[in-house]
């Protein structure tokens, strides 16, 4: 079994989900590294393509978002034929507008935005919806509208579990709090402040979904373009590239291996617009990688 495919349980949900999961941003919005090219979104063959590689390839985790644009109608329009064979995470909250996006964590848009995505999705439950946190989170939390609106679609049996996208100690608060199935949490090799939170919930059998594991690109060789611009953490993501000897693929290797030996993970959500970088992702986690230099990574990161 390839690591990216293995399987891990989530206790809460009584079921399990690959290493690698598929983040399905790229494939609505635009969004990553680089000028407006490089940023683009696929077109909609490319986008079919992408999403029939990932369950093609063993992935059965694809999270999206009502905010990601065109990811949730493509996603229904490609794969709800397929439906049976992923599970299926969104997130409500922060809403597409496009090209922009807006907040509204009320009772009513809540509910108006899941009816919504389960139409964009074409299907009648949504395994995992998840609060796309934004400004404001305390409030959000206090207000408790946003909870309301899920646990009621829940009740009528339009989503099966409950997930939110926050971090720090906001994210502490919601996995002590008992009322979430699943977190998605900010963690990289160059970001591990939310380490606590993942061992947390690994002890109260709470999921945990990593985004930007790859640190929105700076851990893969889509940053070698752009070493000579000014960028969030260009210093050690440099010392890093000169440990792997300058190859972005390795990196990659190195990133998702330091994920994969953290058991409370149960899946990195990955994006690509590229089909054929799903597969190379997959190849890369089976990279030979030591122990010793994962120790030497975690030295320079943490110096």
């Amino acid at each position: 079994m390839k690591k990216a495919l293995e399987k891990r349980e989530i206790p809460r949900m009584g079921t399990s989900v690959t290493f690698l999961g598929f983040g399905a941003l790229e494939i609505g919005r635009d969004w990553g590294l680089g000028d407006g090219r490089e940023r683009q979104r696929p077109d909609e063959k490319q986008a079919g393509k992408v999403l029939h590689t990932v369950l093609d390839l063993g992935i059965n985790l694809i999270d999206t978002a009502s905010a990601y644009h065109r990811s949730e109608e493509r996603i229904g329009k490609f794969l709800s034929s397929r439906r049976h064979e992923f599970i299926l995470a969104t997130k409500c909250g922060e809403h597409s507008n496009e090209p922009d996006t807006y907040y509204d964590f009320s009772y009513r848009a809540v509910k108006e935005s899941i009816d919504r995505s389960l139409k964009r999705l074409q299907t009648d439950v949504i395994d995992i919806m998840q609060i796309h946190f934004g400004p404001n989170s305390e409030q959000v939390i206090e207000e408790g509208e946003t909870l309301a609106a899920m646990k009621d679609a829940q009740k009528e049996g339009k989503i099966r579990y409950l997930g939110a996208s926050i971090d720090g100690e906001l994210a502490t608060l919601l996995i002590e709090s008992g009322e979430f199935d699943v977190m998605q949490l900010g963690y990289n090799l160059l970001d591990q402040t939310n380490e606590k939170n993942i061992a947390l919930c690994l002890e109260k059998g709470i999921g945990v979904f990593i985004r930007s594991g790859l640190a929105a690109g700076l851990l893969s060789s889509r940053v070698l373009p752009h070493l000579n611009e000014e960028f969030t953490h260009k210093k050690k993501v440099l010392a890093l590239l000169e440990l792997v000897g300058g190859d972005g693929d390795k990196l990659t290797a190195l990133a998702l291996q330091f994920l994969y030996r953290n058991p409370g993970i149960n899946s990195v959500l990955v994006g690509t617009k590229q089909p054929e970088r799903i597969q190379q992702n997959i190849d890369l986690l089976e990279q030979e990688i030591s122990d010793d230099l994962i120790q030497k990574a975690l030295e320079i990161v943490n110096e």
